[in-house]
């Protein structure tokens, strides 16, 4: 289920929804313009479990305070498909909950979730020596806040099986309700697994993240 747009406008310009886009936008072609240093480049920004965990130092490029890179790693990607789904999926929830959170708030929201995700995922996997990235935690997050304060928002989604192409508008809270679902599904096998793939428990701690951070930030405003 690809997210296109959600019927819900706040009519506002997503002004730190965009700054986020274009930062992870240019760190990529940043990041893939290094040629074999890219792989040094990932590795000092990158989140590694087991750096984290020992603070030793998992790879020579590692020498990065290891907490840090629970911020620096989420605006890495692995690949421009990475990037670009990811970066849907954030215009499409970002714009509603900027809206709400102002833009300050909601940029230290998008990091927080992130280092909620990465926290989930290291606690899931702690000697895991491969590099965690991408921003898909904190968008989690995001999607999170989204589920709790826009349940009855329609999204229209580009669904997908096999020869069946349909777009359909779904509500926000059966579309990400799903979604998580989903993670959890497809996470469960890969708990304590340490030989990578796609980072469910970063999505679900992100995800989960955002529901307690964004209710106690709307409270207390």
């Amino acid at each position: 289920m690809i997210p296109l747009r959600v019927e819900n406008p706040s009519g506002r310009i997503p002004i730190a929804t965009i700054v986020l886009i274009i930062s992870n936008t240019l760190i990529y072609f940043y990041q893939i313009s290094l040629g074999p240093a890219e792989e040094y480049f990932i590795y000092k920004y990158a989140a590694v479990a087991h750096s984290i965990t020992t603070f030793n130092p998992a790879h020579p490029a590692s020498t990065m305070f290891p907490p840090l890179t629970l911020i620096t790693s989420q605006f890495l990607h692995v690949s421009l498909l990475h990037l670009l789904f990811n970066m849907l999926f954030l215009w499409v929830f970002g714009d509603n909950v900027e809206a709400k959170l102002g833009f300050i708030r909601y940029i230290l929201f998008y990091l927080m979730c992130g280092v909620s995700a990465g926290i989930f995922q290291v606690v899931t996997s702690p000697n895991a020596a491969i590099p965690l990235i991408g921003s898909s935690g904190a968008i989690a997050g995001v999607m999170g806040a989204y589920f709790l304060r826009f349940p009855k928002a329609k999204v229209q989604a580009l669904i997908i099986i096999i020869f069946y192409i349909r777009v359909m508008k779904i509500p926000a809270i059966i579309y990400l309700g799903a979604w998580l679902i989903l993670q959890v599904i497809f996470g469960a096998p890969t708990l304590g697994d340490e030989t990578g793939g796609v980072a469910y428990f970063a999505h679900i701690g992100g995800f989960i993240g955002g529901m307690v951070l964004f209710k106690v930030w709307e409270k207390y405003k």
